[in-house]
């Protein structure tokens, strides 16, 4: 089991005691506020009974004393009810939230299958938000349930014929509120699967603006954004009038119930079954239900809504993970040799090699599918199809995918920089003298640190959101200077320097040897800078070990190297 589902479920479980307070905690006071809101037609009634139709001024004053009491109370328990529902709902969006987060940070990945960045965002932010909702509908049912029951049984003792009324239609219109609820349930899922879409074709586009701007594909990235938005807005739209329409129709058969409530009242008052407290008393409790049954209303979109966005929650929460869970913790110290054995993924071809410990090893491709596979198999983002990946002698899938994570680091060219500072970027925690001291080494190794001497405020300069204020060969140089800075035992880096001029990649070559020294460390790239500084270049070549060797040797007897390196 994985570190991400482990922080998910444990998120979870202990969320889910503090909201069950909070819920029965809202769920009582709002039950308070609904009785005192339908005991004061009540007592209004009493009021014209007993005080102004006998004209006793005694009896007035201690009705009204009474009824300011209700208001008292009426207006603290629905502030302190409301307070804990909102709470509870947004305690339970955030605990969501963590959850979802968690489960795309688990170390096993497969959560991110399928979906875009801005789909994953869109889960966790507006459709955790809507699950949260869940938490104050469900509140504000009890309370609208309690309404109806404090209703229908004051009904009951003014008019056993207005109570049953009562009792025997609400059950009713629940039901006709539910039936209308489904199509508005099916569109929400449609406009929340468009909106995450929208949302995750805008953040593909704006990471690559630079990129668009360049080959001058503005003007499609435009037409695509707007294809997919007009999809995105059709549906919501048809979710916003399956919404009107079922908010209409409940609204509708609500104000006939109660009109049918007034009209018996009306024709027993006539009769002279009712007096004209308990008549007013009738009315005003008719009047009163508007207000619950309304919330039955909103209570059901809500939860309509929040049935959709909880199926796509649970689909990120039960995504299978992308490689097998091992539970066997990695061996200290870790020597750092890795070996490959038959291994077919993608390009690789049943690939055999040694990557030998402490050495620094260079990787060229003639196919760069070949190396993305060898990536995503040292770094364990996908098992290989058969064939075996080993550190240190244990296959990779018996260990602990955090553990693992920990001990390798493969840091691929294109990762992203964060919001912040250039130095938050290289090391996101507080450090010591000493810390201090090897974070401004690996800046000097990957030549970051000249990258901050031309930015106005150094290393506390803000890089931009994926630090899009700098230049690539400026970003490069930050992301292979976090790769050093995190001192994994073995490091692997993919095409570090192909956004440098050629001088500063040569000194940056230095610096990577010198810093590494020692360490177990893979480049894989085709540059000869970088591969002229190896221990030991291999070279993959149709799926498979095509030559080995330095890179002085290689480029002097192998003529598919030299293509692939000096061409």
């Amino acid at each position: 089991m994985g570190a991400g589902e482990l922080s998910g479920r444990d998120v979870l479980a202990r969320s889910v005691k503090g909201q069950l307070r909070r819920v029965a905690l809202g769920s009582a006071l709002g039950c308070v506020h609904q009785l005192g809101e339908a005991l004061v037609p009540v007592l209004i009634g009493v009021v014209i009974d007993q005080a102004v139709a006998g004209q006793n001024a005694g009896r007035l004053m201690l009705w009204l004393g009474v009824l300011a009491v209700m208001y008292v109370t009426l207006s603290w328990s629905f502030r302190l009810g409301a307070k804990a529902g909102e709470r509870g709902a947004e305690e339970a969006a955030h605990t969501l939230r963590l959850a979802i987060v968690g489960r795309v940070l688990d170390a096993r990945g497969g959560a991110e299958e399928g979906r875009l960045p801005g789909e994953l965002a869109n889960v966790a932010t507006e459709d955790a938000k809507r699950v949260g909702a869940v938490n104050m509908a469900l509140m504000s049912g009890i309370w609208a349930i309690a309404g109806v029951a404090v209703s229908a049984v004051a009904l009951l003792l003014i008019s056993v014929t207005l109570g049953l009324i009562v009792l025997l239609g609400t059950p009713v219109l629940l039901w006709l509120g539910h039936l209308l609820s489904k199509p508005l349930e099916r569109r929400s899922e449609a406009e929340q699967n468009r909106a995450a879409h929208a949302s995750g074709v805008a953040a593909d586009l704006v990471a690559g603006l630079r990129v668009l701007k360049g080959l001058g594909a503005q003007r499609a990235a435009v037409e695509r954004y707007r294809r997919t938005s007009r999809i995105s807005l059709a549906a919501t739209l048809r979710s916003a009038r399956a919404e009107s329409w079922q908010t209409g129709l409940v609204l509708a058969l609500t104000g006939g119930f109660i009109a049918l409530i007034a009209l018996v009242g009306g024709r027993l008052a006539l009769n002279g079954t009712l007096t004209l407290g308990q008549l007013v008393s009738a009315v005003g409790l008719a009047l009163f239900l508007l207000g619950p049954l309304e919330t039955f209303a909103w209570v059901n979109a809500e939860l309509a809504q929040g049935r959709a966005s909880a199926a796509r929650v649970a689909e990120v929460l039960a995504a299978g993970p992308a490689v097998v869970d091992g539970d066997e913790p990695v061996a200290e110290p870790v020597r750092g040799e890795l070996r490959l054995r038959g291994v077919r993924l993608g390009g690789l071809d049943g690939v055999d090699l040694d990557l030998y410990a402490g050495q620094l090893t260079g990787i060229a491709v003639t196919d760069p599918a070949g190396a993305e596979a060898l990536l995503r198999c040292l770094g364990r983002e996908s098992d290989p199809e058969s064939g075996s990946v080993e550190l240190d002698g244990v296959p990779l899938t018996r260990l602990d995918p955090t553990g693992l994570r920990a001990a390798v680091l493969v840091a691929a060219h294109d990762a992203a920089l964060f919001e912040g500072s250039l130095a938050a970027n290289v090391t996101p925690e507080e450090e010591s003298a000493g810390d201090h001291l090897l974070t401004e080494r690996a800046m000097a190794a990957a030549r970051a640190d000249e990258v901050a001497e031309s930015l106005p405020y150094g290393t506390a300069t803000g890089v931009g959101e994926g630090g899009r204020s700098l230049s690539g060969g400026q970003r490069q140089r930050v992301l292979l200077a976090r790769a050093l800075r995190a001192g994994s035992p073995v490091l692997v880096v993919h095409d570090p320097t192909t956004a440098v001029d050629t001088v500063t990649e040569a000194r940056i070559a230095e610096g990577l040897r010198a810093f590494r020294q020692g360490r177990t460390t893979i480049v894989v790239t085709n540059s000869p800078a970088l591969l002229a500084v190896t221990d030991r270049v291999i070279l993959l070549d149709a799926g498979r070990v095509g030559a080995e060797g330095t890179h002085a040797d290689l480029v002097r007897t192998d003529a598919t190297y030299r293509t692939a390196v000096l061409a």
